[in-house]
């Protein structure tokens, strides 16, 4: 029996917020664009790179401190549909020009009952690969449009049946 709150949470049921920002709004000033549901999100991953330091007369290993962090490009998949959100995100920024628009992406994982428990959000994020699905008359699998997806932050939070920690 698992104890308390160490339930472990199912990987496959997950709902994603996409809410339009722009450079130098004030925070709380976002709005919805478009939520959705996808077959695939990879790379939710943040690395540090530490700063290694040789110090003179020290012949026993390298003095080790924080370096800068950089973010792995998210992959959001999903099953081709007829709703163009994911197409017109990527070409307000790269066809439109609309350099200063960016998005607060918000993941939330889900427990077998829907209930929202942990959700990552990557602030600021533009979009600098769509990916169409693959056209096959022989195939029958589902077509599958990917938005690649690089950001300026990842935050998580824990969603407590209502309240809200951050876990930043």
């Amino acid at each position: 029996m698992a104890a308390e709150g160490l339930d472990p949470l199912h990987a496959f049921r997950f709902h994603v917020d996409f809410r339009s920002t722009t450079l130098g709004a004030s925070p709380g000033a976002e709005r919805l664009v478009c939520q959705g549901a996808f077959s695939e999100i990879s790379g939710l991953e943040a690395t540090m790179e530490p700063m290694v330091i040789s110090e003179g007369g020290r012949s026993w290993g390298q003095i080790q401190r924080v370096g800068r962090t950089t973010f792995s490009t998210v992959i959001l998949k999903r099953g081709l549909t007829t709703t163009r959100h994911l197409w017109d995100f990527f070409q307000k920024v790269n066809k439109d020009r609309a350099w200063a628009a960016r998005m607060t992406v918000k993941i939330t994982l889900q427990d077998l009952s829907g209930e929202g428990r942990i959700a990552w959000t990557l602030e600021r994020a533009m979009p600098v690969k769509l990916k169409l699905a693959d056209l096959n008359a022989t195939n029958n699998e589902v077509g599958v449009e990917e938005l690649h997806l690089v950001h300026e932050g990842l935050t998580e939070e824990l969603l407590q049946s209502g309240s809200q920690e951050d876990e930043s």
